[in-house]
């Protein structure tokens, strides 16, 4: 669904105004609809406000302990590009966080393999739908795995469990009387898979996304009737202005509202490749009743009947959808106005954040400058990818990427800030203590400023990563790698240790305490780099098993123990050599990092 909606989130939709849409309900609903009685089952009651939060009733089970997190449905018709890596880097990070305080976290990704766009696709490539499906999807979960995407559960819109709830919802909704039957007629653009309005268009009735002529349809469709409720969702921003984020994009998603809101077709009848509409095989349901109804059919167990409210209860409402700011208005408008009409509770927020460019530029494969993520994670691993985006990114603004930028953050801070700083004093440790600690790090800690120095970043990176201010988290822990840089400089136990007696003893401690603020930043990153965080703490002398079991709590300063033997020192990130003749920054930290090295030598 991300990429469905991003060649067209500037374009208004084929809707009808409220008034059309009343005479016509009034005109055709009984008439022209006729399914069978078990399938107009009674929806729950709903809450006097109308809109749901509450998290305990029988239309949700989500407690305070769990947190339901979903990235968009990727749309299939191409394989997955930087700004759905990016999504779903962000989101992997937020629920590493979120495990870390102990939730109980069910992490929500997947594909939307629906609609005209799939079956062009396939056929172009000799292919079925089906089989084509299959590839692109499998291409996504290969891409998440070596990303190291930690997803809880991976939805298609092509598994049987999703077709099945998604027609119950659609049944409880033309229950409640908010489906009706009308006739459209209008410019379609098929590239993105919705009419215009012809005063959007460029010359010759081109999309201005697609640069391609429009054609003239006319289509027989189901509507739902969004402008019912445009006072309830008024209400809903007004009382929960937390509901929309960041901020900036509350204010957009109310000026829409406040602009009039418009029924929306969600069927099509000249698409074959989609779910059927209810008693009526010669309509398929468009994307919102069906991609974002996979919110809720991922929460279905494998082994289990397929069956609307036994999924909701497995978890809804989701605590938070990340998405792109193109597709903010059908999650913060459309979505929850469905829900309502199916008496669901709402979610408790929707975060949309920006886009990606490359060298300043807006990226296109026309331009030639897109960001192949498999090629970048290829090149340069996956704790470099996902630390660049998250940390270089301002979440929820546009971010940019350049290779000579990316290479150089990189290396500064992870190679040097971070990974040098370790190695050089696991190296002092080995020379001179034979890899063995001397003395708790509580106690060897006791009357330096770096420890309360260490414990107030640990405090404000834990605030970025609830606000998901996910660069400062991560500017806050490299905080904690420069205060431990600066001490090991300031102090040279190198020197004290050639002076033996006391001062050798005092630089034995020296090496705790850095070793103890490393030992933080492995767990504190831990949701930003996994695999990095993992080779630090391995050699600090703990098991991968050790590190899976770390909480939050685990970030507090003491946890390294007198008589604890560290690891052989062994670089745990590997710097990135730019190809240049020119002597440029990074040659110059190289040969910094270096003298660092032969100090600890």
């Amino acid at each position: 669904m991300a990429t469905r909606i991003n060649c067209s989130f500037h374009n208004s939709l084929w809707l009808l105004n409220p008034r059309q849409a009343a005479n016509l309900r009034t005109a055709r609903f009984h008439s022209r609809l006729r399914l069978p009685q078990s399938l107009l089952f009674s929806a729950p009651p709903r809450a006097a406000n109308g809109a749901l939060y509450c998290t305990n009733s029988s239309n949700g089970s989500a407690t305070n302990d769990t947190f339901v997190l979903t990235t968009p449905l990727y749309y299939v018709n191409a394989p997955p590009h930087m700004g759905s890596a990016y999504t779903t880097i962000a989101a992997d990070a937020i629920a590493r966080f979120q495990r870390l305080l102990g939730k109980n976290v069910i992490f929500i990704t997947g594909t939307d393999e629906h609609g005209e766009k799939i079956a062009t696709a396939a056929g172009a490539s000799g292919s079925s739908p089906r089989e084509h499906c299959d590839v692109i999807s499998q291409a996504y979960k290969s891409l998440w795995k070596d990303l190291d995407i930690s997803y809880d559960k991976f939805i298609r819109t092509t598994d049987p469990k999703h077709e099945a709830i998604v027609k119950q919802f659609y049944s409880r909704v033309l229950a409640k009387g908010d489906i009706y039957r009308a006739d459209y007629e209008g410019l379609y653009c098929v590239n993105c898979e919705e009419y215009k309005d012809e005063k959007d268009l460029l010359e010759n009735k081109c999309c201005p996304m697609h640069l391609k002529p429009c054609v003239q349809r006319k289509e027989d469709n189901y509507f739902f009737a969004l402008s019912k409720y445009q006072k309830p969702l008024e209400d809903i921003l007004a009382q929960n202005p937390e509901f929309v984020q960041p901020s900036f994009r509350l204010n957009e998603v109310q000026s829409w509202i406040k602009g009039g809101l418009k029924d929306f077709s969600i069927s099509r009848a000249s698409v074959d490749w989609g779910i059927p509409v209810p008693n009526d095989e010669k309509q398929t349901i468009y994307v919102w009743f069906d991609a974002l109804l996979g919110y809720i059919s991922a929460l279905s167990e494998v082994n289990e009947q397929p069956d609307l409210q036994l999924a909701v209860s497995s978890g809804w409402p989701a605590s938070l959808h990340l998405i792109g700011k193109d597709i903010l208005r059908f999650h913060a408008v459309y979505w929850p106005a469905m829900l309502m009409s199916a008496d669901l509770n709402l979610p408790k927020m929707v975060f949309g954040h920006g886009f990606l460019t490359k060298d300043g530029m807006k990226m296109g494969k026309s331009l030639g400058n897109t960001i192949e993520p498999n090629d970048l994670v290829q090149r340069f691993g996956s704790d470099a990818v996902r630390y660049f985006f998250l940390r270089e990114v301002e979440f929820g603004s546009d971010g940019d990427y350049s290779e000579d930028r990316f290479i150089n953050i990189v290396n500064a801070h992870l190679a040097n800030t971070i990974g040098n700083l370790l190695n050089r004093t696991l190296g002092l440790l080995k020379k001179n203590c034979q890899s063995t600690l001397v003395a708790d790090s509580a106690v060897a800690a006791e009357g330096f400023a770096l420890k309360e120095k260490v414990e107030s970043l640990v405090k404000s990176a834990r605030s970025h990563y609830e606000n998901l201010s996910l660069s400062s988290a991560c500017e806050a822990i490299l905080e904690i790698g420069n205060a431990g840089n600066s001490y090991i400089d300031e102090r040279a136990p190198w020197s004290l240790f050639k002076q033996g007696g006391p001062a050798s003893e005092a630089a034995a401690k020296d090496l705790v305490i850095v070793l103890e603020a490393m030992r933080i930043i492995a767990v504190a990153l831990g949701p930003v780099s996994p695999c990095l965080c993992l080779r630090i703490y391995e050699q600090l002398g703990y098991s991968e098993d050790q590190f899976n079991a770390l909480t939050w709590t685990d970030t507090k300063w003491g946890g390294l123990k007198q008589g604890q033997v560290m690891a052989q020192p062994k670089p745990v990130f590997a710097r990135i050599e730019i190809q240049t003749g020119d002597e440029s920054e990074d040659k110059v930290a190289s040969k910094s990092s270096k003298k660092k090295l032969k100090e600890a030598a």
